[in-house]
């Protein structure tokens, strides 16, 4: 399945039905007056989250999304029926933004959640509402309205708790696929994970937690350089990121500035966002280079550092439970 995080679609509501000029034609019925209904009204176009929704694939395919119209009034007085609204299911996550504004139309964080994106077409009013004592045979109605139409840029954020960030090949996906089920692609080259993959961890009480393994950030990446600046929008909604530092790099500390100031230059309040700093790759060092790394790493980011290997599983039950304890406050 191919992973769409954006989607830009038109959509039109439908349009209201026209009402009708008609009299009343009946035996033994003297002067009866008109009687022509109203037009039924347009349908809605509705966007629905979908907890079962993972992409925004089906819209790479179908841009165009038109609601129903409502039909013409009948004679007797009788409405038009009106246009069946048009149910448009989207992942959880999905911000909807209109694209000549660029305004914030919603945000569709829950399962059911719903936003009614563009409203149908009031039906046209028939003849038999402009009945009066001046005027006993009209002849006058109305047209219905035609139904809203937008461009939306749809906009999947992951919803994940936790977020995994870091250079290429830094262990990110080694370390979700041994926290969790998942199984990301992991090979010895950088950038091999090309879209962000959820594992789901579980917390001693049971619960499930989901972490985000994002791809690799490189210099510029907030600029468009590399493919993380496509993937910063998921971290926006974690509660709390790991920092992973590849021991074995060339500069870790480097590597570590460069992460830290795409945060920055990305904004949307990432460098507030609470960070465990954790070195990855101890077993390829040996002791005295490992303490050196450490004292360099703790006094160029001053805060905690942790140490694991997830490729060889050390280091993990420590991780969580830094993790967990930073959620809980």
């Amino acid at each position: 399945m191919h992973f769409i995080d954006q989607a830009r679609i038109t959509i039109r509501a439908g349009r209201g039905g026209d009402g009708i000029v008609s009299f009343r034609r009946e035996k033994y019925v003297p002067a009866g007056g008109p009687s022509g209904g109203d037009g039924g009204k347009g349908g809605h176009i509705i966007l629905k989250a979908d907890s079962n929704l993972q992409t925004l694939l089906d819209f790479k395919y179908k841009r165009v999304i038109l609601g129903e119209d409502g039909q013409r009034g009948g004679p007797n007085k009788c409405t038009g029926a009106s246009g069946k609204d048009v149910w448009i299911k989207v992942p959880c996550g999905t911000e909807v933004r209109d694209c000549s504004t660029g305004v914030i139309l919603g945000d569709l964080t829950q399962d059911g959640q719903e936003l009614i994106a563009a409203f149908g077409g009031r039906g046209g009013l028939g003849n038999a509402h402009f009945l009066s004592n001046r005027n006993r045979a009209p002849e006058k109605f109305t047209e219905g309205r035609e139904g809203e139409e937008w461009i939306l840029q749809l906009e999947l954020k992951l919803l994940a708790e936790v977020g995994i960030i870091g250079l290429p090949n830094a262990g990110k996906s080694t370390l979700i696929s041994v926290l969790s089920s998942a199984r990301p692609k992991i090979a010895d080259y950088p950038f091999t994970t090309l879209i962000p993959n959820l594992g789901v961890v579980r917390r001693p009480t049971g619960d499930g937690t989901v972490f985000a393994d994002i791809p690799g950030l490189i210099s510029g990446a907030a600029q468009g350089a590399g493919l993380g600046h496509d993937f910063l929008r998921h971290i926006e909604r974690t509660k709390l990121l790991i920092h992973l530092v590849d021991a074995s790099a060339s500069n870790p500390v480097e590597d570590l500035r460069v992460v830290e100031h795409e945060l920055e230059s990305y904004g949307h309040g990432l460098t507030d966002r609470p960070r465990i700093l954790v070195l990855n790759k101890k077993e390829l060092l040996d002791e005295n280079e490992l303490l050196n790394l450490i004292n360099v790493l703790t006094q160029a980011s001053r805060s905690k550092l942790l140490l694991i290997s997830a490729a060889m599983s050390k280091g993990l039950a420590e991780l969580l439970e830094e993790v967990w304890k930073k959620l809980e406050i």
